[in-house]
């Protein structure tokens, strides 16, 4: 049977991470503001580099998506109209959008940028896609709450051009609250009165009485309260179940993300999805690696979240004790001076003489050794201690553009 090839949907949080989504086999990435509003956070993507990303994903033949799925209240709603103007300048391929007035504001002002409904517009049912389809959508991502069953009922209900967009792989919001909670509950001062406390900033987790030590965190900013699940959504094995059911992207969540994570998991994801409509027999045969590559981003444990039903406290992939392996960051391969040394933008330390490993699209990973590091004035050093600092290197090894370096840290 011939599937229709589903997106590979990765998000950047900067125009760095982007470039490696598009590297490591995008087929559209995601990109935008803090996940539930337009308020500016040290990762977003400023106009100048949003545009630089468009260009950059248009050049290789990759979808950009900006995120502007924002609950808007009546002062919020000239800047979300001055915010879509820009963004008609800018041209990316869709917007994300979850509130009906913005929606309507994107038709109005941007007609010719596809209008996909956000998951926080809580998309449970085949109606309502047929809503949205009338009002103009041409993708809904499907609530995080539903069957791979029910996808499929939505599926054969709705046209055939409209598109159904599902998390694959990532972190699962499992509610949501439209008032800023904490503050109030902490200390008696109301955030939505302009007297917050900011306990957003503490760290929090909630534990369910008979779940004890699962830990499900807690984010919270002024527009609402986010929980999330302690598990990760993980899918890699079940992709031939997704494209069955009919859907059209398959989203990786990601915020904040790190270029490490996000190539990993892109590589990853890319080579499953092309592995089995190459040859199904092929993606049984390689699961083994796709299961240990996904192992290496995350300590968290995994779980296929609603798909198969409701979950219950055994719903994961792995036991606690999968995650066996950390690698740490520690910069991607710029371009090649005069000298034959590589240009490195230093995300974590590392030293001459160090075993590290170069991690490139098509799947390798390569074990080198740091053979000689100079900084920007041409000296030589014997290990790089500053984050972000410009170096020259040479690790012994022919390396291209966008490679990822790690080092795998021991148990």
């Amino acid at each position: 049977m011939t599937y229709k090839k589903p997106e590979l949907l990765i998000p950047a949080s900067s125009l760095e991470v982007l470039k490696t989504a598009v590297m490591f086999g995008a087929d559209a990435v995601y990109i935008g503001g803090e996940a539930f509003g337009l308020r500016a956070k040290a990762k977003n993507f400023s106009m100048e580099d949003m545009k630089k990303g468009v260009e950059f994903a248009h050049a290789h033949g990759v979808k950009v998506h900006v995120t502007v799925n924002i609950l808007a209240h009546n002062d919020d709603l000239p800047g979300v109209e001055e915010y879509l103007k820009e963004l008609k300048e800018v041209g990316p391929d869709a917007l994300i959008i979850a509130d009906p007035g913005v929606f309507e504001l994107a038709k109005e002002i941007c007609p010719e940028i596809q209008r996909h409904v956000s998951t926080q517009a809580n998309n449970t049912n085949y109606a309502t896609y047929q809503f949205w389809w009338k009002q103009g959508a041409s993708r809904v991502v499907s609530a995080r709450e539903l069957s791979l069953r029910e996808i499929k009922e939505i599926r054969e209900r709705i046209p055939a051009e409209m598109e159904i967009e599902s998390f694959i792989h990532g972190a699962m919001c499992i509610s949501y609250s439209g008032r800023c909670l904490l503050s109030n509950f902490f200390t008696g001062r109301d955030a939505n009165q302009g007297a917050c406390t900011h306990p957003c900033r503490w760290k929090y987790s909630i534990v369910e009485e008979t779940r004890p030590g699962e830990y499900m965190p807690v984010y919270e900013n002024e527009r609402g309260t986010y929980i999330f699940n302690s598990k990760d959504l993980c899918m890699i094995e079940h992709i031939p179940e997704m494209i069955d059911a009919g859907i059209d992207s398959f989203k990786i969540e990601g915020r904040m993300k790190t270029a490490l994570y996000v190539a990993t998991v892109a590589r990853t994801y890319r080579k499953a999805i092309d592995d089995y409509l190459e040859d199904p027999q092929k993606y049984r045969d390689n699961m083994p690696w796709y299961l240990d590559q996904i192992s290496n981003c995350t300590y968290r444990q995994f779980t296929t979240g609603f798909f198969f039903g409701k979950p219950d406290e055994d719903a994961q992939i792995y036991d606690s004790n999968t995650y066996v392996k950390e690698y740490t960051y520690l910069g991607i391969v710029g371009e090649q001076n005069a000298d034959g040394l590589y240009r490195i933008e230093q995300r974590n330390k590392f030293s001459v003489g160090e075993v590290i490993e170069v991690m490139k699209p098509d799947g390798q990973n390569i074990e080198v050794t740091v053979q000689k590091i100079l900084n920007e004035e041409g000296e030589a050093m014997e290990s790089a201690p500053h984050p972000k600092q410009v170096l020259y290197i040479d690790l012994g090894h022919t390396l291209e553009q966008y490679d990822i370096l790690r080092r795998k840290e021991e148990e």
